[in-house]
């Protein structure tokens, strides 16, 4: 049986993911600097900060999959018309032939990752205040899609 204190300092690992909202990077920091103040003293909070930092990194990952097929599918359909020596040498660059019908598999593509990006911050949110609720009640929460990279 978990103690309150116990169920307290998980639920505030959950919660201390949100500021990141405020602080850059503070989903990181905070719950670190939580799980490690008392992981060795409970195994509760042991198992959740491990599921918070998961989660986390298990995000960050897929956030930089997305970005990483969003950005090149728009720059090669803006600039796929464009040759490198106008790119280069000239300063002006008018993107009048821009043609929607040529790019549409592309712009398809990067907005879809974006779609997909915009989903996975909003199933974030939702996420961590469902897990926050489950811990208060002293159950051990486990987020889906989450790779285990601390185990």
């Amino acid at each position: 049986m978990e103690t309150t204190t116990e169920k307290n300092i998980a639920t505030f690992t959950h919660l201390s993911t949100l500021t990141q909202y405020f602080i850059p990077f503070g989903n990181y920091i905070f719950p670190i600097i939580l799980w490690s103040s008392k992981k060795e003293e409970s195994e509760f909070v042991d198992h959740n900060g491990k599921q918070v930092l998961n989660f986390q990194l298990s995000l960050l990952l897929y956030s930089l999959v997305l970005i990483m097929i969003a950005i090149p599918s728009f720059i090669i359909s803006v600039f796929k018309d464009t040759s490198f020596e106008t790119l280069v040498h000239h300063h002006d660059i008018t993107l009048s032939n821009f043609n929607f019908e040529n790019n549409i598999g592309m712009l398809t593509v990067g907005l879809i990752c974006v779609l997909l990006f915009g989903l996975l911050k909003v199933a974030e949110f939702f996420l961590i205040i469902y897990a926050s609720i489950k811990t208060s009640n002293g159950e051990k929460y486990k987020y889906p899609i989450t790779i285990p990279f601390i185990k």
